[in-house]
């Protein structure tokens, strides 16, 4: 602070604060995917095939996936590529994803929503979504748990058999000594 700005707030002038607040795009990205989640009869949002292929390997919780947007000082353009659950009326879906994205993008950064662009890249029944989502990551988990039981269960079978063996053994010895 200079001393002419001290001697400016010592007579109650007030200085004007310079103030920027500003998002990455992951934020509001975040933001929409979460709100998103509760939307019944979407089913997710789609990232296009490298991001499919990856979380067909491992289990991610990208909410941003499928979600791209442009955000301005006070305003925000959104796109959205979506799976829409088999029999649902994609235009009141499409209606309800606006009024939640704004919703919840206005209340929590107080942006404007100016423009919303959805595009219907598939259409599924639950089961069939449902089928799709389980991962490499949760086969092999699934196939890891399934094995380390069974050696488990092989383990405790070997010791029952070494102990009943040992035991055959020493009392064998036993009888076989000469007194």
């Amino acid at each position: 602070m200079t001393e002419s700005t001290k001697q400016d707030n010592k007579k109650g002038n007030a200085q004007t604060i310079t103030k920027e607040l500003t998002y990455e795009d992951k934020v509001l990205q975040k933001i929409i995917g979460i709100s998103l989640e509760e939307v019944e009869g979407l089913l997710t949002l789609d990232g296009g095939f490298f991001s499919n292929l990856a979380e067909k390997f491992v289990n991610t919780d990208s909410t941003t996936s499928g979600v791209n947007v442009e955000v301005g000082k006070k305003q925000i353009a959104v796109d959205l590529d979506i799976v829409v659950e088999y029999g649902r009326n994609i235009p009141e879906l499409f209606d309800e994803i606006v009024t939640t994205i704004q919703a919840n993008v206005q209340s929590m950064t107080g942006l404007n929503l100016v423009e919303v662009n959805v595009k219907v890249v598939d259409v599924k029944s639950k089961e069939q979504h449902e089928q799709e989502s389980v991962t490499v990551q949760d086969r092999v988990s699934d196939f890891t748990e399934k094995a380390g039981n069974s050696i488990g269960e092989q383990t405790e079978k070997v010791k029952k058999i070494a102990s009943k063996t040992t035991v055959n053994a020493k009392e064998k010895m036993d009888s076989s000594r000469v007194e």
